[in-house]
């Protein structure tokens, strides 16, 4: 049978989601630790990648187990808690379940949201878990970029080199800043589909909006112009979080 993994992880000591050669992924460990509970070799396969040390507060993979419930575990729940005491405390599952044998974590996602938190003053208990900008920032004016965001086209300026990607056309269906509280604030975008560091880019260029160094209107020539050295520098990876993965075959 095919399963789904719900799952979330704080990113901060894997180099990123997907199997590294010479470096430890959330997806090497999730593997080895089900491998070990099913008593078998057991394959992956992840919705997306997320890149060395962002994070997913939600995040779905997909296996295939020929096995049943039995002496390992009665049921999902059991199987839940159980991969749980196994896995690393950065890792953590919310639950199991069958899908169709055809059902796929990657190519049949429909819609991916990601949320970048940034403060700008000094706070402990954000470290690893949110980018420090060291000034304030003008929110509306990167609100006012961030509307030359929200279509369906190429986003090749966001797109680092060598993502394998065989189109750079997304449809991005939200892009907003919000407070998150006294110096903090988050960034939510929305899309079918995002290309490789394409947030941490987009953050980057619109933090450069709101430090007052571009003007929001500027957003709208460097999406146009199709070339990343146009955009800002990428920003920090431990601000992003993969938030949202939609399936037309899984209710909320």
């Amino acid at each position: 049978m095919r399963c789904f993994i719900d799952l979330a992880y704080d990113g901060t000591a894997y180099h990123g989601w997907q199997r590294q050669p010479n470096s430890i992924s959330v997806q090497q460990v999730l593997e080895e630790r089900l491998s070990d509970l099913l008593g078998e070799p057991t394959i992956v396969v992840g919705c997306g990648r997320t890149d060395t040390g962002v994070h997913a507060s939600s995040f779905f993979a997909h296996f295939d187990w020929a096995g049943a419930f039995g002496t390992r575990f009665a049921d999902w729940e059991q199987m839940v808690w159980k991969l749980n005491g196994m896995l690393p405390p950065d890792i953590g599952v919310h639950r199991i379940f069958e899908v169709g044998e055809r059902h796929h974590a990657r190519f049949d996602a429909t819609e991916r949201a990601y949320t970048y938190r940034v403060h700008t003053r000094k706070h402990p208990f954000l470290e690893g878990r949110s980018a420090r900008v060291y000034q304030d920032l003008d929110v509306e004016s990167m609100n006012a970029a961030s509307r030359y965001l929200v279509f369906n086209g190429d986003f090749a300026t966001f797109c680092k080199a060598g993502g394998g990607q065989k189109t750079t056309l997304c449809d991005v269906r939200l892009a907003e800043w919000r407070s998150e509280g006294p110096h903090r604030m988050r960034f939510d975008i929305v899309a079918d589909r995002f290309l490789r560091n394409m947030v941490r880019a987009v953050v980057g260029t619109l933090l450069e909006v709101g430090r007052g160094r571009m003007s929001p209107g500027a957003v709208e020539e460097i999406v146009a112009a199709c070339d990343r050295g146009r955009a800002g520098a990428s920003a920090p990876a431990c601000g992003l979080y993969l938030s949202r993965v939609e399936y037309p075959f899984i209710s909320t």
